[in-house]
């Protein structure tokens, strides 16, 4: 889109009337978004455009329409967080910081994607585009939802457990979730700040990395290098990673999927998880859970009947989770985010594993993160990719990880692998 308007084949105007004619087309169905900022986004378009004319480009996002999660601050509009008690509160005052990047860079904010209710597992409105009858997964539902409808070229969604793989997956398109800390969390709903990390989600691995170089504060204007369409990425095929749980025709076709990656060049080996991994999701939901009661505890002690039956029953887990047990999680979370990351250090460049465990389930849930919420815990980037359509005609992904605060090579490798699939 924005090589089209440099181009001078469209305009940032044509493009937010596009991404509304698509909203009027589905969102009865989709249910995807919160609020949509018709009047405001069409007039910040048009004030896109005369810069253009003028010569002044902003950013690389200029004129780019991007629909935002309802846990990120948008100055003017309610932070509902999925939940009715954050719906009574009036406007923010000010934009979050990565909505702040976001416009610096010249994107026009389109308006708020739903969330679950406060970014946790109780399913939401929002249904999958390829099947109204399954869900978009959680919890950044409506971002997903919107960009694989054409509502929105790119949308931010936020993880963790899952909640950006998993949509991106569910719904056929791609999501990064970067290094722990790398995107700001200020003025962000959070769940535990450990864990939590905003993310693109897009169309292509170039969109996600032009989005995610903005977040980052990137001067380069895309973190894709340069060798990226000659380099093939040595990957791991990281085995015993909760693959029990995935469907056997998601591992076979993860499986024919590495045939195409070592015909195009890709050296592909297999690494065994590092000790201690079997431990992991139990230490990740005490975090996650303690996080939660953390940040919730007065409002749930007054509105406990106004959370939803998984969000009320993780903040009861982590009001009676001991100190002790909180240390000892965070300790092993220490201990295997080196682990992880030294895997990469043994000449790969990707770990690979399925996005999830199949395909969407039923709209009764938002799916299991257990193939996402190693990747949370231990900090490391990703990148989600579909990869094809299961025999129920629904999206199928693989996921890569990278090493800590190794996004750009990440990306790099994940672009050279989108160019293998789009030529299968």
């Amino acid at each position: 889109m924005a090589e089209a308007m440099q181009a001078g084949l469209t305009t940032s105007v044509q493009i937010v009337e596009t991404c509304l004619s698509r909203i009027d087309d589905r969102e009865s169905e989709l249910h995807a978004w919160v609020r949509v900022d018709r009047g405001g986004a069409l007039a910040v378009a048009a004030e896109r455009d005369r810069e253009r004319s003028a010569g002044k480009i902003r950013g690389p996002l200029h004129g780019i329409p991007i629909g935002i999660k309802d846990i990120v601050d948008v100055k003017g509009m309610i932070t509902g967080a999925g939940s009715p008690l954050m719906t009574q509160d009036p406007p923010v005052g000010r934009d979050a910081e990565l909505v702040g990047l976001l416009r610096g860079a010249g994107a026009v904010i389109l308006g708020k994607t739903v969330t679950t209710q406060f970014a946790c597992f109780d399913p939401p409105p929002t249904r999958n585009p390829w099947n109204l009858a399954h869900t978009p997964g959680g919890s950044s539902s409506g971002s997903a939802a919107a960009v694989a409808a054409g509502m929105c070229p790119v949308a931010i969604g936020s993880q963790t457990g899952g909640s950006i793989t998993r949509p991106a997956s569910f719904c056929g398109v791609f999501g990064c979730k970067p290094t722990i800390g790398t995107v700001s969390m200020d003025g962000v709903v959070p769940i535990a700040q450990s864990l939590d990390h905003p993310g693109p989600i897009a169309r292509s691995v170039e969109d996600l990395a032009i989005v995610l170089s903005v977040l980052q504060e990137s001067s380069t204007g895309s973190l894709i290098t340069s060798d990226a369409n000659h380099t093939p990425p040595r990957i791991g095929r990281l085995r015993c990673f909760n693959e029990e749980l995935v469907d056997p025709s998601l591992n076979s076709a993860v499986d024919r999927i590495l045939e195409a990656f070592m015909t195009a060049g890709c050296l592909v080996y297999d690494v065994d998880v590092p000790a201690g991994f079997g431990e992991l999701l139990a230490h990740h939901k005490v975090i996650m859970a303690a996080g939660a009661a953390a940040w919730h505890q007065d409002r749930f002690v007054r509105h406990r009947n106004d959370y939803g039956s998984c969000v009320a029953s993780l903040i009861d887990e982590g009001l009676t989770t001991s100190a002790t047990d909180y240390i000892k999680a965070r300790e092993h979370q220490e201990v295997m985010s080196r682990r992880m990351n030294s895997l990469l250090a043994e000449g790969l460049d990707v770990l690979l594993t399925p996005a999830t465990t199949g395909p969407a389930p039923d709209a009764s849930s938002t799916g299991n993160p257990a193939m996402n919420a190693p990747w949370s815990y231990t900090g490391l980037p990703t990148v989600s990719l579909p990869i094809g359509i299961s025999d129920s005609d629904l999206p199928l992904a693989i996921q890569l990880a990278g090493r800590l605060k190794g996004d750009a090579e990440l990306l790099s490798s994940s672009a050279f692998c989108e160019r293998v699939l789009q030529a299968r």
